[in-house]
């Protein structure tokens, strides 16, 4: 049989998906080791247990000066910026992805705009969103929206242009206007594409969030690992990089999951 015939049983692909991890950790944990027999004060690779200690310290021992738990603080402060920014990205996505997908004069006003805007660097602008809006919550929100919007609303653009044109025929020759166009036959098959957008939008969404949060933040994911990192605290930088991936991976999971119980239809297709 064919290398590219064979698929693997779902046991064999968990195992086959858990292997790599299991390198990582080992080789770590051999490279770990090896460093702090040579030298027993090395930072740069923390043993399992100084990292463990970190976790403990920063997430189950309140802190000195304020008495809050710094890490569930970090997160929660970071998931607020995140889902807010997100959320308002997807909005706007969904809003203009729909005009500019559907109505022409829209989108020969706005996509040439749009497809600008997604070009732009959003870190280079972050000391302008700054000034415009200050060091507070809204600039680091507006860097997440300018970062990620852009990009969704010409993905969902383009999903609502692939939409099968006798569709659009079919709803006009039953007396739909525009705006029935749009909320009962484009709406609904672009949703679950606006998810997909999300899921997609979730990487670029974090850099921008822990780099506003490096630079100009009392709290936050990012904020503390570009504190501790002047004192070479790897053993608190590493745990944190780690719970950052794994929120990732649980929203992403949390969103797949949920467009595949909302809008089994599109699932069934193989997206």
């Amino acid at each position: 049989m064919r290398l590219i015939n064979r698929t693997p049983g779902r046991l064999a692909a968990t195992a086959l998906g858990v292997l790599p991890f299991l390198a990582i950790l080992l080789f770590y944990g051999l490279a770990s080791q090896q460093r702090l027999a040579d030298n027993p004060n090395d930072k740069l690779l923390p043993g399992m247990t100084q990292m463990a200690a970190a976790v403990d310290r920063m997430a189950f021992e309140e802190d000195r000066r304020s008495g809050d738990y710094l890490m569930w603080e970090d997160t929660v402060a970071s998931l607020e910026r995140l889902g807010l920014g997100v959320g308002v990205a997807a909005l706007l996505a969904l809003v203009v992805g729909l005009a500019n997908g559907v109505l022409p004069l829209v989108r020969a006003h706005l996509a040439p705009l749009v497809s600008a805007l997604s070009m732009i660097p959003p870190l280079a602008i972050l000391p302008i969103l700054f000034i415009v809006f200050g060091l507070g919550e809204l600039s680091k929100v507006m860097l997440i929206v300018i970062g990620t919007a852009p990009i969704m609303m010409r993905d969902l653009t383009q999903r609502v242009r692939e939409l099968p044109a006798e569709q659009r025929i079919k709803i006009q020759t039953l007396g739909a206007n525009s705006w029935q166009v749009i909320t009962r036959m484009a709406l609904p098959q672009v949703l679950p594409r606006l998810i997909d957008a999300v899921r997609l939008s979730l990487g670029p969404a974090w850099l921008f969030l822990i780099a506003a949060e490096a630079i100009a933040s009392t709290e936050g994911l990012g904020y503390r690992i570009f504190l501790v990192r002047r004192y070479l605290a790897m053993e608190v930088i590493l745990p944190y990089v780690i719970w950052i991936t794994l929120l990732a991976i649980l929203i992403d999971q949390c969103l797949r999951l949920a467009n595949r119980r909302l809008f089994p239809w599109y699932n069934a297709g193989g997206h």
